[in-house]
C-alpha cells in the first residue's frame, strides 16, 4: 500500500488466499485492504494515538439516511453523551481532494450536526468547525485534539 502523509503504524494484517485484510481495532474485525481502508486504517490510528481520541467513541462506515438514500460515514466521533463531534470523510490516496468532497462530508453532517468535520487521502488533511449560528465552516490549521473538541471530556 502506498506510504501515505501520516505516522507509520504496525498494523493487523493477514492474506487469506488472493484477499488481503486489516484489522478494524474500532469494529474489532477484519475487512478487506482497499486503498480507501488503507487511508481510513491509518487516520483512525492517528487520531486514536497521536491525538487521543477514545476507540470507545469513534464508529467507522456508520450507515445513515439522507435524502432518502442509504449512505455510510467513513469515520464518526461522539462525546460520552452519544453527539457526534466529528464527522470525517476518507478518500484513497489516489484520489483527489476537491469541492465535491468537502460537499459530501457537509451534506453527511446535516445529519450529524457534529462540531467538526475532517477530509482526508492520506496526503492531504483537512479539518473545519461548524457554526451552527451561521450555518457556516471555518477551515482549521490543524486537527483538534479529542480534548479540544470534547470540552475537555475525555470518554
Amino acid at each position: 500500500m502506498e506510504k501515505l502523509n501520516l505516522p507509520q503504524y504496525d498494523y493487523n494484517i493477514k492474506t487469506d488466499g488472493q484477499n488481503t485484510y486489516i484489522f478494524d481495532i474500532i469494529r474489532k474485525k477484519y475487512l478487506v485492504l482497499t486503498p480507501e481502508e488503507w487511508v481510513r486504517q491509518n487516520f483512525v490510528h492517528y487520531l486514536v494515538e497521536h491525538l487521543h481520541y477514545p476507540t470507545s467513541l469513534m464508529m467507522t462506515e456508520n450507515g445513515l439516511k439522507l435524502f432518502n438514500t442509504q449512505k455510510r460515514s467513513d469515520i464518526v466521533v461522539y462525546d460520552r453523551n452519544g453527539n457526534p463531534l466529528a464527522v470525517v470523510e476518507c478518500k484513497a490516496a489516489d484520489v483527489k481532494i476537491t469541492q465535491e468532497t468537502f460537499n459530501q462530508v457537509a451534506r453527511y453532517n446535516i445529519k450529524f450536526k457534529a462540531p467538526v468535520i475532517m477530509v482526508t487521502n492520506g496526503l492531504q488533511h483537512y479539518c473545519a468547525r461548524f457554526d451552527a449560528e451561521t450555518s457556516k465552516y471555518t477551515f482549521l490549521k490543524e486537527i483538534p485534539q479529542y480534548g479540544d473538541i470534547s470540552g475537555g471530556r475525555q470518554g
